[in-house]
């Protein structure tokens, strides 16, 4: 009597619940599968911003460093005066980003792809010109000997085929500078220091110098030395920072 009270369950087969089973955990899926897609368009959207404003506030950047560094240029032909010494040690202080083309193609004319790398250059009107329009992102002074001695003897390395070389061997310099009569170290470092005749020889075929940074960092300011900043003409103070770098 109790069995015939007993309701009985339907028979469903196994095949039917495999497939309801299947439809529910597919509607599961594809309910994350939209919520995902909202996220990520949502997330698109908010980097697309992001990047237009980057690109912005890049090319804006390079336009206003083009409108400095040609208003440098014509103030320095205005009011340029004659170097105390012909040889300068200019150093690349600045500039990874938001750099205009130009002003990059200066930097690289110089040797400086990087930060923190120097070279000897002869201060003429045209270098100074350079230097006046790049001035952000160097600085620049007088060597005196005693620095000019202790920067090749310590992180100097000779060019052979566009590949580094360490002046360990004077014979290295004898193979490349030798028909200058440079046979030597000493004589690489009187011909930088006297800005002799085969001056663009021989710091052509010094590599650039890769300084240290220094222990007491610069202050990552664009203005002028003299203004309390870190770029542009240092003259004898070069030294002190040589010393720091080196």
């Amino acid at each position: 009597m109790a069995d015939k009270e007993r309701a009985t369950l339907p028979y469903i087969q196994e095949t039917v619940l495999k497939k309801r089973k299947s439809s529910e955990e597919w509607a599961i899926r594809r309910r994350q599968q939209l919520e995902d897609r909202k996220w990520k368009i949502k997330a698109n959207k908010k980097l697309t911003f992001k990047r237009a404003e980057q690109y912005i506030k890049e090319f804006r950047s390079k336009e206003l460093d083009l409108v400095t560094m040609k208003y440098r240029a014509k103030k320095w032909r205005t009011t340029s005066v004659k170097p105390k010494s012909e040889l300068l040690f200019v150093i690349r202080i600045q500039g990874r980003n938001g750099i205009h083309p130009l002003t990059r193609q200066i930097l690289h004319s110089f040797g400086l792809w990087k930060i923190f790398t120097g070279v000897f250059v002869k201060a003429n009107e045209g270098i100074l010109a350079k230097l006046q329009r790049v001035e952000p992102y160097v600085t620049y002074g007088y060597p005196n000997v005693k620095n000019v001695r202790e920067l090749v003897f310590k992180k100097g390395q000779g060019r052979i085929n566009k590949e580094k070389v360490p002046l360990t061997d004077n014979s290295v310099i004898e193979q490349e500078l030798g028909q200058y009569d440079i046979i030597c170290i000493e004589d690489i470092i009187h011909e930088i220091t006297t800005v002799g005749p085969h001056f663009k020889e021989v710091t052509r075929f010094l590599w650039p110098f890769k300084l240290s940074k220094p222990e007491s960092r610069l202050q990552g300011k664009k203005n002028r030395f003299k203004d309390g900043g870190d770029s542009g003409d240092r003259g004898d103070h070069i030294n002190e920072l040589i010393n720091k770098m080196n």
